[in-house]
């Protein structure tokens, strides 16, 4: 296979999803596990070799964007979830490519929600339904997984700008008397709570474990959960999706989220009845005075398998087009 063909990345702390792009869509997309390889360019030589062997023509890639799940302010990057580390202009070098474009993870997903098919969301509960890109309304976003992803898109004129920040690291607050008591075991361990430290896969764990005492790893939980087999294990990822609708509703609120809010990230879509049927809704409105602003704002659940890619597709062919 022949043409030009651009190289993007989705890196989160436990995969990394690789694809080539010759046009509107994407080839040969691969997810590999970061533990399998002992720097992110190692990794992706990995991937194009494998492409290359698939017959793509691996030699025309020039341009390459990644979206990282870290901060991404400076030339050195160093994951908070995983142990690579690297210089993106060191990384350019090394790769051979034109142009390396290293963006934070959340802000690409950001960036491909005004363009989300109607196939590749579902809606949670209430709001007003909008038209997909409508102008002038900031759109949220919010996603636990590995860590916990926040980001959103402002409009301005034809143009949607992406934010990059840290607001997984928020201080959680509690709403009930019982997740008081979830925040005074995890004071005693780490100090600082996070809005992270309960809406991610470790988490889920910590939950379960200032709920019962008990420590199980995320996926037996959920296993456990989904299955029906383990009425603690429920009330854990109850917990988990009432606490994650309240910090989506102060997302909402910070940003001015009427364009939608969205949630992606690996936990949420394995959950099915057990979020869809939860709390979360009711708790994303539950903010007193403001109560009917949240209400009148629509919740979606990302379904797109890969949608960070789009939305780092489109961050390159943008920083291309500056460039010249």
């Amino acid at each position: 296979m022949s043409g030009s063909l651009k190289l993007l990345a989705d890196v989160g702390g436990t995969n990394a999803r690789f694809a080539l792009q010759s046009g509107a869509g994407f080839d040969d997309i691969e997810v590999l596990a970061c533990a399998d390889y002992p720097t992110l360019g190692a990794a992706m030589q990995a991937y194009l070799g494998k492409a290359a062997a698939r017959g793509f023509a691996v030699e025309g890639v020039h341009h390459a964007a990644i979206a990282i799940a870290n901060p991404v302010e400076e030339d050195r990057v160093s994951m908070t979830n995983h142990h690579w580390s690297f210089s993106i202009e060191g990384l350019r070098q090394e790769q051979g490519l034109e142009t390396l474009l290293v963006v934070n993870d959340f802000a690409a997903l950001a960036m491909s929600l005004p363009h989300l098919a109607a196939d590749g969301r579902e809606r949670i509960g209430g709001g007003i339904e909008l038209q997909d890109g409508r102008p002038g309304r900031p759109i949220g976003l919010i996603g636990p997984g590995t860590g916990l992803g926040v980001s959103g898109v402002i409009p301005a004129g034809n143009r949607w700008i992406a934010l990059a920040g840290e607001g997984g690291h928020v201080s959680f607050a509690p709403s009930s008397k019982e997740e008081v008591a979830i925040l005074d075991a995890l004071w005693e361990e780490y100090g600082h709570v996070s809005a992270e430290r309960l809406l991610s896969g470790m988490g889920l764990e910590l939950i379960h474990w200032a709920l019962t005492g008990k420590r199980i790893d995320a996926p037996s939980i959920t296993g456990a959960a989904l299955d029906g087999s383990c009425a603690d294990c429920i009330k854990t990822v109850q917990t988990f999706c009432a606490v994650l609708g309240s910090v989506a509703g102060n997302v909402a609120l910070t940003l001015g989220a009427t364009g939608g809010m969205y949630i992606g990230g690996g936990i949420v879509p394995r959950l099915g009845k057990l979020f869809t049927e939860s709390a979360f809704r009711a708790r994303f409105e539950d903010k007193g005075r403001l109560s009917p602003y949240l209400a009148r704002i629509p919740t979606y659940l990302i379904t797109e398998q890969y949608p960070a890619l789009r939305g780092v597709s489109a961050m390159l062919s943008d920083h291309i087009a500056a460039m010249q």
